[in-house]
């Protein structure tokens, strides 16, 4: 009896079935049932499902109490694949793999929908991208080939698994929601932005902002437009290149404070508003898209809602039922602890296995106890600060940890040249920005107009299109790739074990975004959850980086509201 079967939904809202052997081909007839769920139910044997996308019949599953324990998605190993074989870009669909397959044609894929306010249905529109399940295990076991092929075996297969662990647990937060109090928030809008006018203008107290920013130039500027911000600056002497938050607040002028406090608000209103709420909370929950892997460094994405963005001040509304905690985790410092792993620096690995601050461990090694210093020299190491003083700082590192910063000069070496640059469980970064610029905006590098501040060396950001035509910018991009995309690949691996480890536990995962987790549960699970999130840390860190010292602690705060946890 096998324990990996195959599924793909018919045209009659049937479903095939089929046993597979290890060769990836039915090991027995395809039989047609009447019933999805029935059909994953009556086999509870069944510890893998392959199918040709999580996001087409898992929520079907999920709505009728069906969980399953693993799946095979066909198209998102077709996505890792291809950009392995440095074909990042082409169709990703099953049929695009078939027709590679058979030397047809190949197939655009369907575009992606966007997001639609309250509803949950697939990903991709579904329409021509079904096969029949025969046809759909010839890629499957094709791609079962390819892994052979790659680099190494072993971990692209890893990443494969955990990818598509992640698109399970994608899933699952998606049909729980975040849980959400509409009236906490609305007293929050309601003390942050004052009364609503009629006709859906601005609030009172942005208003009366706007009026204050007019006063101070001596004439009627409108703050939400940069443009005019910029041009009214000018008239008063004074030349800034852009709005930004960083660069007005250097600027000597009295419309700058309630500039600043209008861009704060103005983006709440916009993004968290009133609009948003009615749209993205119902029954409690905040219910956007969670997508897996949804950019090139494998970093999670969500298709509508902002739900990566949720202002400080918002994360208020974040409470817990009745009777139930949240339990907040964020991971430690853990780029650089991924470097140290990935590199295998000796020095650098010893000081991330200790129980002190990372920070504070190389600051007395190579700074003379500068912990400051120290995180911009790590952090700039990463990102690519290689002149001023990032250079002098980057000569110290490298001093005290030579491995670790020639792993990183190799990779970017490597991205100017246009070569492949891959995580290290083999997720690739296309050798060139126009096969994936789609991603490059969430790639790793912030773009947003205030998220600049967040850069350690306060260079512009990588954006699409750059990186072709400035080498350096992509050697840039691609030193940060290996250990941001290496560390995503050890968060999938830390999702899937806690997922498995909550199985049995009415705790339910919610929330994801780059190193912090949160998940929902019952005040008496708190404390399982807790040691659960700590042993699938260090479960994550042996299985994708192998026996190495490297600890990945969280920290982790068990509250009823989000805000609290900070």
């Amino acid at each position: 009896m096998t324990d990996r079967w195959a599924l793909a939904p018919a045209e009659d809202a049937g479903v095939d079935v089929a046993p597979l052997g290890p060769d990836g081909l039915p090991a027995g007839p395809v039989r047609r049932e009447s019933d999805l769920a029935g059909a994953v139910r009556s086999r509870p044997e069944v510890t893998r499902w392959v199918w040709r996308s999580t996001p087409e019949v898992y929520p079907r599953l999920l709505a009728t109490g069906v969980r399953v324990e693993r799946c095979y998605d066909i198209e998102d190993a077709e996505t890792l694949l291809l950009g392995h074989e440095g074909r990042y870009g082409e169709p990703r669909s099953a049929t695009a793999a078939l027709a590679r397959l058979r030397g047809g044609p190949v197939p655009p894929d369907p575009p992606q929908r966007s997001a639609e306010p309250g509803a949950q249905s697939p990903l991709f529109e579904p329409t021509g991208s079904r096969l029949p399940l025969t046809d759909l295990l010839a890629v499957y076991a094709e791609q079962l080939r390819r892994h052979d092929r790659t680099a190494h075996p072993d971990r692209m297969r890893l990443l494969t698994a955990a990818e598509s662990a992640g698109m399970l647990v994608a899933a699952e937060m998606n049909h729980a929601g975040l849980p959400w109090s509409a009236e906490v928030h609305r007293r929050l809008l309601r003390d942050l932005l004052g009364e609503r006018y009629p006709g859906g203008g601005e609030p009172r107290r942005l208003a009366e902002l706007a009026d204050q920013v007019s006063a101070a130039f001596g004439r009627r500027v409108r703050p939400d437009l940069p443009a005019d911000v910029i041009k009214a600056f000018a008239q008063a002497g004074i030349k800034v290149k852009s709005t930004r938050r960083w660069e007005i607040r250097s600027v000597d002028h009295p419309a700058v404070e309630p500039l600043l406090e209008y861009k704060k608000l103005y983006r709440i209103w916009v993004a968290h508003g009133w609009s948003w709420l009615q749209d993205w909370v119902r029954d409690g929950r905040f219910r956007p898209e969670f997508l897996a892997g949804g950019t090139v460094t494998g970093r999670w994405v969500t298709n509508g809602g902002g739900a990566l963005q949720i202002p400080k001040v918002i994360r208020r509304a974040v409470v817990a039922d009745p009777g139930w905690r949240l339990v907040v985790a964020d991971a430690d410092q853990m780029e650089p602890r991924v470097l140290a792993a990935i590199s295998r620096d000796p020095g650098l690995m010893e000081v991330a296995g200790r129980e002190s601050d990372l920070y504070q461990s190389v600051s007395d090694r190579a700074f003379s106890g500068d912990r400051d210093q120290a995180k911009i020299a790590v952090l700039g190491a990463i990102y690519g600060q290689t002149s001023g003083d990032g250079l002098k700082n980057l000569a110290a590192l490298r001093r005290r940890f030579p491995k670790a910063v020639a792993y990183v000069d190799e990779a970017a070496r490597a991205g100017e040249e246009g070569r492949l640059v891959r995580t290290w469980l083999g997720r690739t970064c296309p050798p060139a920005a126009g096969s994936g610029e789609d991603a490059a905006g969430e790639a790793g590098i912030p773009i947003g107009e205030d998220d600049t501040e967040t850069r350690p060396d306060g260079q512009a950001p990588w954006v699409p299109g750059y990186a072709s035509a400035n080498s350096r910018a992509r050697g840039r991009f691609a030193r940060n790739f290996v250990v941001q995309g290496s560390a995503a690949d050890w968060a999938l691996l830390m999702l899937a074990g806690l997922r498995q480890a909550c199985a049995d536990l009415k705790a339910e995962l919610v929330f994801f975004q780059h190193d912090e987790v949160i998940v929902h549960c019952p005040a008496e699970e708190a404390d399982t959850v807790v040691r659960a999130i700590r042993a699938s840390a260090d479960l994550a860190g042996r299985l994708t980086f192998g026996e190495t010292p490297v600890r990945f602690p969280f920290t982790t705060a068990v509250v009823e509201c989000y805000a609290d946890a900070k």
